[in-house]
């Protein structure tokens, strides 16, 4: 019974083994002078404006969160949409029902000003 976990073991292991290998040729022929110059922030080779630690608004994390709130249901919803017939009446109403709780959730963020970008 173990012995069809073994090939897993194994990839673990590697797995394991080439991530220390790889940090550990990093520690060893990384750089290990710091200067003013290294330490600077770099953007796609053009000199970043601003400090590069500033502040995000929480309005694109709250953004990103509805994305993926919003996107789920999509991938709930065509599962269904395949097996619709078979389901019956019953699966339409649990469908309506989970439509209808993403809904509330949507006009609770829109009233709140979540979707509105400045």
């Amino acid at each position: 019974m173990l012995n069809d976990y073994v090939p897993l073991l194994i990839i673990f292991i590697v797995a394991i083994l080439v991530a220390l290998i790889a940090v550990g040729l990093g520690y060893l022929f990384g750089p290990r002078k710091p200067t003013r110059k290294k330490s600077q922030p770099y953007e796609s080779g053009m000199v970043p404006y601003g400090p590069g630690t500033r502040r995000i608004s929480v309005r694109y994390y709250l953004i990103g969160v509805l994305f993926i709130l919003f996107d789920i249901e999509v991938i709930f919803i065509l599962p269904w949409a395949v097996v619709f017939r078979d389901l019956g009446s019953t699966g339409l109403w649990l469908v309506v029902a989970f439509a209808l709780v993403l809904e509330v959730a949507y006009v609770y963020a829109w009233k709140k000003g979540a979707l509105e970008w400045e």
